[in-house]
């Protein structure tokens, strides 16, 4: 059992996310570090002019994201708000109104923490773009490995029909 706790300038090298010119972070899993079970913990580094993720809303998962230095903005729902060091964001549960993400628009990095719930099973919506994530996790039973599921949707393209296929 990893021992349960860790300092910040212990965490290991992030990991460099970039996704095309708009989204960029350093991101470092702290869960698995110190045994964490129920709970997700991160620490990233959001370079200036950057987004940390694509706008979303967890239909069952809860996020809480804790700005340790640097400034910039929380997109959450229909209004954004200027964020600093000190401040603690909730990211809870629901429809498009909770959709959320943090954006760098200062010209120093923005560093925070979050801890969030894991869900065996999560939909995610992503307003911006109309697409629907849907992700399945089933731990491993004895003898078997653990199953993953994840399929991404887009609102208003042709889906199957129900009983498709099932003839």
């Amino acid at each position: 059992m990893p021992k349960p706790l860790i300092n910040l300038d212990e965490l290991p090298a992030p990991e460099h996310n970039r996704q095309g010119d708009k989204y960029e972070s350093f991101d470092t899993g702290i869960a698995k570090l110190i045994g964490a079970r129920k709970l997700g913990y991160s620490h990233t580094v959001l370079p200036p002019g950057k987004l940390s993720c694509p706008f979303h809303n967890h239909w069952d998962e809860e996020e809480l994201f804790i700005v340790l230095s640097g400034k910039g903005s929380y997109r959450y729902g229909d209004t954004q708000y200027p964020v600093r060091a000190g401040h603690i964001l909730a990211a809870p549960p629901g429809g498009r109104d909770t959709a959320h993400h943090l954006i760098n628009d200062s010209d120093e990095p923005l560093v925070y923490l979050s801890i969030s719930t894991k869900s065996d099973c999560e939909v995610v919506e992503y307003p911006d773009s109309g697409k629907v994530g849907i992700r399945g996790n089933r731990p491993r039973q004895e003898g078997e490995p653990a199953q993953r599921f994840w399929m991404m949707l887009r609102d208003g393209d042709p889906q199957p029909d129900y009983w498709e296929g099932e003839e």
